[in-house]
């Protein structure tokens, strides 16, 4: 499913954070599409849930939760969007919109450079848990 572009490795470093994050936005709407197709379901219902993942609030969440998971490049690819996020909507502090922002910019980036690599990351992200945040482990 994920295949990513055909970009060079320089054409996707002349990209700005935010084409990363306008390419990862799309990509990531669509896998969490993809992923409540099943059961079915009628199109409202598709829609919730979708929306419940897509809100910069959730993308924020998961962004704690791959922290721990990301390479020093990716880190940085996310910082990079986090701190290339405008104020955003009036509904969100500052802070959720830009590490929204740097989510969507991560998944922009690997799908055109890593498709398994992001593949492997958002695997790390249970969708069968709308408007859920990370699960805590306790040590």
């Amino acid at each position: 499913m994920l295949e990513g572009g055909t970009l060079s490795q320089e054409q996707v470093q002349a990209l700005s954070p935010i084409a990363l994050a306008y390419v990862g936005d799309a990509v990531y709407e669509l896998l969490v599409r993809c992923a409540y197709l099943f059961p079915s379901k009628k199109i409202n219902a598709y829609h919730r849930l979708v929306v419940s993942q897509v809100r910069a609030e959730q993308q924020a969440l998961w962004v704690e939760q791959l922290l721990p998971h990301l390479s020093r490049l990716e880190q940085d690819v996310l910082r990079r969007g986090r701190n290339a996020a405008s104020r955003g909507p009036k509904r969100l502090n500052a802070s959720t919109y830009q590490l929204a922002t740097g989510f969507e910019a991560l998944v922009g980036y690997l799908y055109l450079t890593d498709p398994a690599r992001l593949a492997d990351l958002l695997g790390y992200i249970d969708f069968s848990l709308p408007n859920h945040g990370p699960q805590k482990t306790h040590s």
